[in-house]
């Protein structure tokens, strides 16, 4: 942050921690809120993951994330982890809090996704899917907590439309998506007295990255009676990173400071069907 600039913006001052920070989501995110006068800790894996079959970010992905925040005159500490591992995460958070003086939201948005109709889904997709997007979800809320429980706070937890409509043809994303909504608001229930809200956010098909090919060639080949499920009310294929990170900046924000528990759909109206 330059020195002597004050934030303005509806995340203004704000401290909020973001995982999947390199590229697609996580990176529209930390830029959207950057915009708005927060800093950002931003963390990534930056290393691609057997199982998963399209590539993960970079060291200079995650960097670019950073340059991208700063343009904005606000602060970025990256931190390359892996959210499975509880204690690099609740190490990499503590040291960014102290660097920032405090956490006021949390964004857990990294995820990955495997494809396969459920006679071809193995044990070690469930293993990824859920170690990442369920736990390593959980972990990013146990790592941030105990900077929040003092003074309330805002997680936010990235799910899916998939978790709402029962998405076939990825079975563990779409349980583990669904994992998520459960936790989240066990936790709204538990951190309400605390001040700290817990959201859902639940996209529909986004423009990133996170795309098996071999999804798009069962749909194609094998189950094309299915592809209906995946098609939007609205005249979209695919929505925005952007129109995500407005639904995370207002849940961030003090404008949704009685908001929690919300299953925030930005579906394009896919869950409709």
């Amino acid at each position: 942050m330059t020195e002597g600039v004050q934030p303005r913006g509806r995340a203004a001052g704000k401290r909020v921690l973001i995982t999947g920070a390199a590229r697609g989501m996580g990176r529209s995110h930390a830029v959207r809120l950057a915009e708005e006068g927060a800093d950002l800790i931003l963390i990534d894996i930056c290393e691609s993951l057997p199982g998963i079959e399209y590539p993960l970010s970079s060291p200079d992905d995650l960097a670019e994330t950073a340059r991208l925040v700063q343009k904005h005159n606000r602060r970025a500490i990256t931190k390359i982890v892996d959210i499975r591992d509880s204690d690099a995460m609740t190490a990499a958070v503590d040291d960014g809090v102290q660097q920032l003086g405090g956490l006021d939201a949390a964004v857990a948005n990294a995820g990955v996704l495997t494809a396969g109709t459920w006679d071809t889904t193995t044990p070690d997709d469930w293993r990824i899917v859920v170690d990442v997007n369920l736990i390593g979800t959980w972990n990013t809320c146990a790592a941030a907590l105990p900077h929040m429980v003092e003074h309330g706070g805002s997680l936010v937890n990235i799910s899916s439309a998939a978790a709402i409509k029962g998405t076939p043809l990825h079975i563990p994303y779409t349980a583990s998506k669904l994992g998520v909504v459960g936790m989240s608001k066990a936790l709204a229930n538990e951190l309400a007295a605390h001040n700290v809200r817990v959201n859902t956010v639940h996209p529909t098909g986004v423009a990133t990255g996170m795309a098996p090919e071999s999804l798009f060639a069962l749909l194609g080949e094998k189950r094309p009676d299915l592809a209906p499920l995946f098609g939007n009310a609205m005249p979209v294929p695919l929505v925005e990173t952007v129109d995500i990170s407005n639904a995370v900046l207002y849940l961030v924000s003090d404008e949704s400071r009685y908001v929690t528990g919300l299953e925030f759909k930005v579906d394009a109206g896919v869950t409709l069907k």
